[in-house]
């Protein structure tokens, strides 16, 4: 049986991967290199447009329990991530190129996967497809999404950060520690500020110049992702709660005033994420201000931050927990349009979209995933009849479902584990 998956991001392609690992013919619709969004860079599938971090692999953190859910299962994405790791501490940060070039290899040689290079203008509900397209889907798309669903389109405004060279970095001022130590020293460079520094880049900031966005009265951000200059225009505070945060990050016995993290973006270590400092700011501007740090005086940037807007549906009325339309069970989405927020849960809706699919298909959908694991959580979130207008969120335990009354510093524990061994028998199935 042959499938449409549309859209080769990190959904689209996990989707891809595990309905041809499961024997259907699938034809993979890219529009890369024919039409590329400014915010992509490279031609391949799976790009990381953002930072190169998919967040905590601690099992005591939701998105850390979801990676190990999908690793369970078997993800392309999570095998490209572990093969791709660079130093991170606690986190898993993954050098972006090589992680991007392994999908785009392993989708390319894949027997059952045709990639079709070539723009989608209109779904059509007799074929079954899933729709990954990400939430920088625009144009026909968009609009014969809306005329199958209705005029249920949220938006709001995403945010990335710049990319600097580490030899422009001066080590004079700066200095590798990870925070409290707990993590392994050297994975990340902090460029500490005294006070009078903080509050000349705390000047320049809030007097710097923003990019134009269009419909600007209807600016909205994710929280989760929230640009540093909108955050400095809160408070004068709010950032040294935030990304420049400086606890545990004491240096000689002396804890400084403010902090700016950088993290390594590369195996190769030539190149480093700002961490936190996504934004919309002009390049002059950003150049500016980065370099009234004085341990990024002489700074490079190598890649900008920029802004683009990001779409995605009212879910709750449109879509089940399986990620497949209620109107049109043909039509699968997934990513996040989806209404899932973060590399690594659009990744796993990709994931959990394809395998409802090939149940679907197969003679009916007979076997799922509750809130009880990370991964069920999250459909059920985005599916929740209850919710008037959907917020995009981060795999958390708050839309976690699942009894336990044993000590309070024991319950992340218990969440993971009980999830770990659900998704595991689930894997038996699918």
């Amino acid at each position: 049986m042959k499938i449409k998956v549309i859209g080769a991001g990190l959904a689209g392609s996990e989707a891809a991967f595990q309905l041809a690992q499961r024997g259907f013919e699938v034809e993979l619709y890219e529009q890369k290199p024919i039409k590329k969004h400014p915010a992509f860079k490279t031609e391949n599938y799976a790009e990381l447009i953002c930072s190169n971090s998919l967040r905590s692999d601690d099992l005591s953190n939701a998105v850390g329990l979801l990676k190990q859910e999908m690793r369970i299962l078997h993800s392309l994405i999570m095998e490209a991530a572990d093969l791709y790791r660079i130093p991170a501490g606690k986190s898993l940060a993954v050098d972006r190129h090589g992680f991007s070039d392994y999908i785009t290899e392993k989708i390319n040689s894949h027997p059952n996967i045709k990639v079709i290079y070539e723009e989608v203008h209109e779904l059509d509900d007799s074929i079954p497809t899933i729709m990954a397209a990400g939430p920088l889907c625009e144009g026909d798309l968009a609009d014969s999404l809306v005329g199958l669903c209705g005029n249920e389109f949220l938006h709001f405004y995403d945010a990335v950060s710049p990319i600097v060279e580490k030899d422009s970095i001066d080590f004079n001022y700066a200095y590798y520690k990870s925070r409290y130590d707990e993590e392994n020293e050297g994975d990340y460079i902090n460029c500490p500020l005294s006070k009078e520094e903080f509050e000349t880049f705390y000047n320049a900031v809030i007097n710097a110049r923003k990019i134009a966005v269009h419909d600007i009265d209807d600016e909205k951000y994710f929280e989760g992702c929230m640009p540093f200059e909108e955050m400095a225009r809160r408070g004068y505070k709010t950032l040294l709660f935030g990304p420049m945060k400086p606890v545990g990050l004491e240096h000689d016995g002396i804890r400084p005033y403010a902090v700016v993290q950088l993290r390594k973006d590369n195996a190769i270590d030539t190149l480093y994420n700002v961490v936190g400092f996504q934004t919309h700011l002009t390049f002059g501007s950003q150049e500016e201000v980065l370099k009234t740090i004085p341990a990024l005086r002489n700074v490079h940037i190598v890649r900008y931050g920029v802004m683009h807007r990001n779409t995605y549906l009212n879910s709750p009325r449109i879509i089940n927990n399986k990620y497949q339309f209620i109107h049109h069970p043909n039509l699968f989405i997934a990513g996040q349009i989806s209404g899932v927020e973060g590399y690594v849960e659009s990744a796993a809706s990709g994931l959990y979209a394809a395998l409802n699919m090939a149940q679907y298909l197969s003679g009916g959908i007979k076997y799922e995933l509750g809130p009880d694991t990370m991964m069920g959580a999250m459909a059920n979130y985005i599916s929740d009849e209850s919710i008037c207008k959907l917020q995009p969120m981060n795999a958390n335990f708050g839309i976690f479902r699942y009894d336990y009354n044993g000590p309070k510093s024991e319950k992340k524990k218990a969440y993971s584990e009980h999830a770990l061994k659900v998704v595991s028998e689930y894997e038996r199935y699918v």
